[in-house]
């Protein structure tokens, strides 16, 4: 049995999530995992679907990036999937790992997958340092702090710290830091 697996980042992503899921159905997938959530986050869908995976089943994913965040955690995966003795396919690259070529192309992407992840990283880390060296770069704007005065009047005529965030779209807890450093 063929089993697919789809995941974004975020809700969002509404047209690459139908895309993902519109490819793994192509594909033959007779059930379709599915999430929007962080790769980094809790996912309990994939688990679900490692779960579920069973003897000679395959799971599919349309990319690589959509199934691990890093070569050890696909290695995880890879170590479940050969504990059932189940195979994983990748569509976008043709990769097949129930063949000793597939196993070896996943080993060798997956690496070249982080190493590109950890380069795109430490340019931004050096993009930000350049900037903030120049001055550019003054993080976002504590949007709460800026409001501190309205929101000491919204206390002082009675409002609840509750009501004062939500009028302000803001959480209970920058109301009340804000509060206590008045």
């Amino acid at each position: 049995m063929l089993v697919g697996y789809a995941r974004t980042s975020t809700l969002e992503q509404v047209a690459g999530f139908q895309a993902q899921v519109e490819e793994l159905t192509k594909a033959g997938c007779e059930r379709v995992f599915r999430e929007q959530v962080s790769s980094v986050a809790h996912r309990p869908e994939l688990e679900n679907a490692l779960g579920f995976i069973r003897e000679g089943d395959t799971l599919v994913v349309t990319k690589l990036d959509r199934l691990a965040r890093s070569v050890a955690h696909l290695g995880e995966i890879m170590g479940t999937l050969g504990a059932r003795k189940a195979g994983l396919k990748v569509l976008a690259m043709g990769l097949d790992t129930s063949t000793a070529t597939g196993k070896l192309m996943l080993n060798v992407l997956g690496s070249v997958a982080e190493f590109e992840r950890a380069m795109m990283l430490e340019r931004q880390r050096e993009g930000i340092a350049k900037a903030k060296a120049e001055g550019k770069y003054l993080g976002r704007a504590p949007t709460v702090r800026r409001q501190a005065e309205k929101i000491r009047e919204m206390a002082a005529g009675g409002m609840t710290k509750k009501a004062i965030a939500e009028a302000l779209g803001a959480s209970e807890r920058s109301v009340y830091r804000t509060l206590r450093q008045a």
